[in-house]
């Protein structure tokens, strides 16, 4: 008697497709784990960071270490010392899981990433300031104006350099003007009554606002695009370039951007006067969020009727005219100098960027002036063949903005961590893959780099 051997399942039969299902189902559940996982990982160096960052040096400003009470922050009596070896594991960790959770984002819900978000930026704001002295050149520009009558766009804070705050300014920049927007300035006017610890809380606060708003924007304009909104939502707020750099050191990048990203929503909800105008106003806070702005004009023209191809134009007029009438008030007509301050410190560059570590650590500074030089005409001829490709319908206005974005960091001759902030918003709402893997590669090649900086005789290794 013969067996009757049983026929395989087919791709019609129910036992191929309930093993299909399963597989899925697994593979999207270890997914969620993983995800989760390093969403918590992300959370939790963070809070080492914060609770750290009074007593380890490597995660202060030069200018207040050791830290002055008074700038410790909630955590600052814990005297916590993680060295440099601690410095560089926690911070390699965070960007490891940043990656593994913006990959395994959209297997988790809305409301356990953004809560992450949230509990991540507030325990940030507790720490001390981060990383950087800026915080406190804003706080000296503002006094300047707004206590010695000193025009901050003419003269560096080494012209009131009896002032208390004084000390804490980096040395790189005691005779530097600012080189802020207008906007900013004026806001920071407003700050000058606070004392030197309540006015660095407040600026971080204000970045923490700024950085949260950015990620509400993002996940609606994720939706309008048809793009990932969790994903979207987390390749901005949990950044750890953005978030320990940018909020923890209380950075008007994030506020530039706000305002930037709300003009990039206002014009894919066809409210192109308002978005033009927010765009012209995140660049008066800082220069650079005016990138997005010819894109946004080259959309209009491509894909707007006649009637509306100017409307972009219009707002951003009409904001123009009206940032510089306010600034004239204030500074009359010290902002005209701004663009030679701006270059004056992309030609100083720094180790980070690739013309300024060939001038700083290589010693050759005229080959790396010569190379900025290069890399800048490479951006220019880049941003001008993205632009045109937008105008003639062949490219996304948002993706040309990010990669235009992408090549400016590449090739600029002054590059700091939080830079890569710019980059974030566009890569997030692109279409393009590409864009947001180059976006997490950045994010680590930054990272990286400056980790070096916190090995003594690091940056030698290159």
């Amino acid at each position: 008697m013969s067996v009757q051997t049983p026929l395989p399942a087919t791709p019609q039969g129910g036992t191929f497709q309930l093993s299909t299902g399963t597989l899925r189902e697994r593979v999207d559940a270890s997914r969620s784990r993983t995800g989760l996982i390093a969403l918590g990982g992300v959370l939790f160096c963070g809070l080492v960071v914060s609770v750290a960052a009074a007593g380890t040096e490597s995660f202060l400003p030069e200018s207040v270490r050791p830290v002055p009470k008074s700038l410790a922050g909630a955590f600052g009596s814990t005297g916590i010392d993680i060295h440099v070896v601690g410095v560089l594991l926690v911070l390699s960790a965070m960007f490891a899981c940043y990656a593994f959770a913006v990959r395994a984002a959209d297997q988790l819900s809305a409301r356990t990433v953004l809560l992450a978000i949230v509990g991540l930026n507030a325990v940030v704001l507790l720490a001390p300031p981060l990383l950087s002295t800026d915080v406190f050149s804003y706080q000296i520009y503002a006094r300047m104006g707004a206590l010695y009558a000193t025009n901050p766009y003419l003269h560096g804070p080494h012209a009131i350099a009896l002032d208390p705050l004084y000390p804490y300014i980096g040395q790189k920049w005691v005779g530097t003007p600012t080189s802020y927007g207008p906007l900013f300035t004026a806001l920071s006017y407003l700050l000058t009554p606070l004392s030197i610890a309540a006015s660095a809380i407040a600026y971080k606060a204000i970045a923490v606002a700024a950085s949260l708003g950015c990620v509400g924007l993002i996940y609606h304009g994720a939706r309008l695009r048809g793009v990932n909104p969790v994903r979207a939502a987390a390749l901005f707020g949990l950044n750890p370039l953005i978030v320990m750099y940018g909020v923890g050191g209380g950075h008007n990048d994030v506020l530039m951007l706000a305002l930037v990203v709300a003009g990039m929503v206002a014009t894919l909800q066809y409210r192109e006067r308002l978005g033009g105008g927010l765009i012209v106003l995140g660049a008066a806070v800082k220069l650079t969020g005016a990138i997005l702005l010819p894109f946004a004009l080259a959309h209009e023209w491509a894909q707007s009727t006649v009637k509306r191809r100017f409307n972009v134009l219009t707002g951003a007029t009409i904001a123009t005219g009206a940032v510089a009438a306010m600034s004239f008030a204030l500074f009359g007509t010290g902002t005209l100098r701004l663009p030679s301050t701006i270059e004056t410190i992309q030609s100083e560059g720094d180790w980070h960027s690739i013309p300024g570590f060939i001038s700083t650590r290589l010693g050759l500074g005229t080959l790396g002036h010569v190379t900025g030089i290069v890399l800048a005409v490479v951006f220019a001829a880049v941003f001008l063949v993205l632009v045109r490709r937008v105008m003639q319908g062949r490219l996304d206005w948002i993706d040309g903005a990010g990669w235009a974005t992408a090549t400016m960091l590449v090739t600029a001759s002054s590059l700091l961590p939080w830079y890569v902030a710019w980059l974030i918003p566009f890569a997030a709402l692109s279409h393009d893959r590409r864009l947001w893997k180059t976006a997490i590669v950045l994010t680590g090649l930054i990272q990286g780099i400056q980790l070096l900086g916190y090995i003594p005789h690091g940056a030698a290794l290159l």
